[in-house]
């Protein structure tokens, strides 16, 4: 009997799981941790800051690793990263590896830590992703970035995050329109929908009213509201159901009147495509760098 869409509760599951689908999960995740440890280890001494709060709870963290001005003394555009991890796993700390190929490019990169569940709610991660970005906007002598160039990118559960910080309305929050410029979704997570009913959501909690009010595809902003760019990208190797939630949020969200661009990721599973958002060869940063590299004026508009 089918749950959703076509699928049985069997058949959702699978297309959820993505340890089970890359039987070799497990040796990304450890060289991610491997690697990244090497990478705080020698940032340090470059003046890389770890663990610096953002708001009082634990979970609000992030580590900060700073580019060098530009020619004329240039702030660089700042790059928040939120990790994936289905919001009840992984570490701002598993996702410093990334960072040594954005600072030699001139971004300064921040990973960024969050509660995680059952311990909170799904709106409260959100809540804490937009704190965040709020705090690195108010405290730019802590970065040395541009306050004027802030972007995001998230990876699977930070592909939900990710969307609804460049959507947010942030006037309402008393701080200026456009606040982030842009944003990268890598195999993002859009509609909660799927996630309530299959496996995942032991622990979470959700129901209609939280799908609805956390779901990327349920929180499209107005057309009058001051958007920056939306790059999308999910490896050509994920199931289906990823497939389909970009395809489905890309529609939707044309109606902003600022299309996103996807990118294109052949050969590439739910973790591998990681390491190619670090990849200076691959076309996924290459996109990265030229989001982050574009004149703040022409990333936003009223």
């Amino acid at each position: 009997m089918a749950l959703y869409l076509d699928y049985d509760r069997p058949a959702l599951d699978a297309q959820y799981n993505n340890r089970a689908r890359v039987p070799n999960f497990a040796s990304y995740l450890a060289r991610w941790q491997h690697d990244s440890a090497l990478t705080r280890a020698r940032m340090l001494g470059a003046g890389a800051k770890l663990d610096v709060a953002y708001g009082p709870a634990p979970g609000e963290r992030l580590d900060i690793f700073p580019a060098a001005p530009g020619p004329g003394g240039q702030k660089p555009p700042v790059l928040a990263f939120f990790h994936g991890g289905y919001w009840r796993g992984l570490d701002k700390s598993d996702f410093s590896y990334p960072a040594p190929p954005y600072v030699a490019v001139g971004i300064t990169y921040v990973s960024v830590n969050y509660s995680l569940t059952p311990s909170v709610a799904i709106a409260e991660i959100v809540r804490q992703a937009r704190a965040a970005l709020a705090w690195l906007y108010r405290n730019p002598a802590a970065h040395g970035g541009d306050i004027g160039r802030l972007y995001v990118c998230g990876h699977s559960a930070g592909g939900q995050l990710a969307p609804l910080v460049l959507g947010t309305d942030w006037p309402a929050q008393g701080l200026p329109a456009g606040l982030v410029k842009g944003a990268i979704a890598i195999s993002g997570l859009f509609d909660l929908e799927p996630i309530r009913l299959c496996y995942l959501d032991q622990g979470m909690g959700l129901n209609a009213q939280s799908v609805r009010e956390n779901s990327p595809i349920h929180q499209i902003p107005p057309p009058n509201r001051r958007i920056g760019p939306l790059i999308l990208c999910v490896g050509a190797e994920e199931s289906p159901e990823y497939h389909r939630q970009q395809a489905e949020y890309a529609e939707k969200w044309s109606q902003t009147q600022v299309p996103a661009r996807i990118v294109a990721a052949p050969g590439h599973n739910h973790f591998t495509i990681a390491d190619w958002f670090a990849d200076p060869a691959s076309p996924l940063f290459q996109a990265c760098r030229t989001l982050a590299a574009a004149p703040p004026a022409a990333l936003s508009r009223d």
